[in-house]
């Protein structure tokens, strides 16, 4: 179930929080209620400060011992590692069996081992019993539970038997649900509609940012994420969504400084530090860099969060190789083929690292394990040819570009990328004439591409569909 934040940051709870605190502080024990206990722990929790929500929540139970928000709350962690017997206990230990907190969980429990159909006949039945002025808030519940294990379908399917809601709340909860199904567009009009009702909601311009982003429309999503640093400029979240959206633009300095300052406020964390590191390597500040990818390396490996390790690995893997040392940065590839990552890819980095150090050989045997494993996929064909073409094989990277265009401008299956690697190709060779037509297909094509690969040929304003008709003006003379 959501956090609500807005009440962390009230009054009330701010008086609440000070109160049990000046009380642990004194040594006293505070009598306080088990919701107003459990809202102490959650604040905790949402603050990563794990044991002092372990004591508080602990605390409860010894004064609550039978209270449903107590044992909700440790019945949740106990799924967290995935203790499925312990969660039972602590549900088991519920004395109010009609408290609708406590179905939800028995709902929750089968839903974390993968019971979808069971949980969603407990729910059904479940209903029935629901009053009929309190169906909707139930209906909420049910997809907040579904979202929580990012099990939009169902969330979507429930929340359509209250369609006809036109409150804020379901709104967004409808708007997060089409988040979670890939309707950005849908979700980021829903998002629009909210922040009309309430401009100064820091978490509607969050989300909406992130609607923004994953739609791939980066220049708004760094524009709302600068309207929820306006409302709270030290919210972590804002941060890091204007520096992840200014990291796609390529502004890499700007997105280096909100990444730290995320870092400041929220982090540091694998993830950040490594994002920060690959800005300082498009920046050229190479040793900076090193010395952040191995700060995310430790960061990483301290935390148990697997999820980055490939990529840092591979950067890595990149900046000891430009320093050329190879055994270190192949090293660092060995360590990756350990964990669960598009192995493929690593195959064309390590052939990457070998053309780098000149072992054309390594290279070429590397780059065929790479094609061979992923049954000759075009991207994979693609990213090889674009090794060639960064460690300055030009004439192998033009010919090779050329005969694989053609293969796949008469494939059954589209495939719109490479247009903006051979037009560079061309300009680089001097072929004005081929240059322009492979300039018009990158831009009418791939456009995204033909900004990232080409971007560095235009005034920094130019939109990608004036490329042609600039290029063609300067290379006529007119």
């Amino acid at each position: 179930m959501p956090i609500d934040e807005e009440y962390f940051q009230s009054e009330e709870f701010q008086e609440l929080l000070d109160g049990y605190e000046a009380s642990i502080e004194s040594g006293a024990h505070p009598f306080m209620d088990a919701d107003d206990l459990v809202d102490i722990a959650d604040y905790y929790s949402f603050h990563d400060d794990m044991e002092k929500a372990e004591e508080v929540i602990n605390y409860a139970l010894e004064l609550y011992p039978d209270a449903t928000l107590p044992n909700v709350f440790k019945a949740r962690d106990a799924l967290n590692r995935f203790d499925f017997d312990e969660a039972d206990s602590y549900a088991q230990n519920i004395s109010d069996k009609d408290d609708p907190d406590y179905h939800y969980l028995l709902a929750e429990i089968l839903i974390a081992q993968n019971k979808i159909g069971e949980a969603d006949e407990y729910l059904r039945q479940y209903g029935k019993e629901v009053a009929p002025d309190e169906y909707g808030d139930f209906v909420k519940d049910v997809a907040n539970l579904y979202i929580d294990y990012n099990i939009n379908d169902k969330a979507y399917e429930w929340m359509m038997r209250c369609a006809d809601d036109q409150s804020d709340d379901f709104k967004e909860l409808m708007a997060r649900t089409l988040f979670g199904l890939g309707k950005y567009k849908d979700s980021e009009r829903i998002f629009n509609e909210l922040i009309d009702h309430n401009p100064y909601s820091k978490r509607y311009w969050n989300a909406l940012s992130s609607a923004q982003y994953m739609n791939e429309d980066y220049s708004n999503a760094v524009t709302s994420s600068e309207y929820a640093i306006a409302i709270d400029p030290q919210d972590p979240e804002s941060l890091l969504s204007k520096a992840n959206g200014l990291f796609r633009l390529g502004n890499y300095e700007e997105a280096a400084k909100y990444f730290e300052r995320y870092d400041q406020q929220g982090g540091p964390d694998g993830f950040s530090l490594l994002h920060r590191g690959v800005c300082l390597l498009n920046l050229n500040r190479r040793d900076e860099a090193v010395g952040l990818l191995e700060q995310a390396l430790q960061v990483s490996a301290k935390e148990g969060d697997i999820s980055c390790l490939p990529q840092i690995y591979q950067e890595l893997a990149f900046c000891y190789s430009s320093q050329k040392q190879l055994d270190k940065a192949l090293d660092m590839l060995n360590k990756a083929d350990e964990l669960p990552c598009d192995h493929t890819e690593m195959l064309i980095i390590r052939g990457h690292i070998l053309l780098e150090n000149d072992d054309l050989a390594g290279a070429a045997t590397t780059f065929k394990q790479a094609i061979l494993k992923s049954e000759g996929d075009p991207s994979v064909l693609l990213r090889i040819m674009v090794s060639l073409y960064d460690n300055r094989y030009v004439d192998a990277c033009y010919y090779m570009l050329k005969k694989f265009l053609h293969m796949t401008e008469k494939s059954k299956e589209p495939f719109n990328e490479g247009y903006a690697y051979m037009a560079l190709c061309c300009y680089d060779k001097g072929y004005a004439d081929e240059f322009l037509d492979y300039l018009l297909k990158a831009v009418t094509h791939n456009p995204n591409e033909a900004r990232v690969v080409l971007g560095f040929l235009f005034p920094p304003e130019t939109e990608v569909s004036d490329y042609y008709d600039y290029m063609a003006r300067k290379i006529n003379g007119a």
